[in-house]
């Protein structure tokens, strides 16, 4: 199943109020884990960043200014992402913004079914607990040192982590017993109790009843 965590950087709160998106990242997963495919952009938003936007991310209006904007790689964009569920902490301000950027560009919007909203999913599962991404990371022992500021792909990457824990964790390994001449044991009470290894050989008594019962089958499949 393939799917895929999304975060955006922005200029501002609403882009009814003409705030652009300036960052995309996207982390690919295949069946709940990180393919290692992944989609970044820094995106032109052909206006200022205002400072409370600038504090959050760092991404200054002189730096988005080399690089292109929303149209140029919104094919792409949509290409990477396909028909895939997207990923989202707090899903209605990035598909809201996606959709807005798309409209200028005359494509689709996405539709808000298509989203996994991980804030929903931390409330669902920890009622009352803080649900930022931080917060998660914390919770799930996820290393976020490297989150000094916002950033589109960290925080995909990061959101990945906390998104398989909270849909139940990877399953803990199942510990096979394959040393040679290590006997197999059984976990008692009190204590760890030998088990010998069963043998398998048959008895003459039950090599010559098989002998007998193959000598009553006609034309048996395995003789040509």
């Amino acid at each position: 199943m393939r799917e895929i965590v999304l975060d955006t950087e922005t200029t501002g709160l609403s882009p009814d109020q003409g705030h652009r998106v300036v960052e995309i990242g996207c982390v690919e997963l295949m069946n709940h884990l990180p393919t290692g495919e992944v989609f970044h952009v820094y995106l032109n938003p052909e206006r200022d960043m205002p400072i409370e936007a600038f504090n959050v991310h760092g991404l200054s209006e002189e730096f988005l200014r080399q690089h292109e904007t929303f149209d140029k790689v919104a094919q792409k964009f949509l290409d990477f992402i396909a028909d895939a569920p997207l990923i989202i902490h707090n899903a209605s301000f990035d598909m809201k913004f996606l959709n807005a950027e798309l409209s200028r560009c005359d494509y689709a919007a996405l539709p808000m079914s298509r989203a996994v909203d991980t804030v929903i999913l931390a409330r669902r599962k920890y009622p009352g607990a803080m649900a930022s991404l931080d917060a998660l990371c914390k919770r799930f022992n996820i290393d976020n040192s490297s989150r000094a500021k916002h950033g589109a792909l960290l925080d995909s990457e990061l959101l990945a982590e906390v998104y398989l824990e909270l849909i139940g964790g990877r399953e803990p390994g199942l510990a096979l017993a394959a040393t040679a001449g290590v006997p197999s044991t059984i976990q008692r009470g009190d204590g760890v109790v030998p088990r010998p290894a069963r043998a398998h050989a048959p008895s003459a008594e039950e090599d010559d009843a098989h002998k007998a019962f193959l000598e009553k089958i006609k034309e048996p499949i395995w003789i040509t």
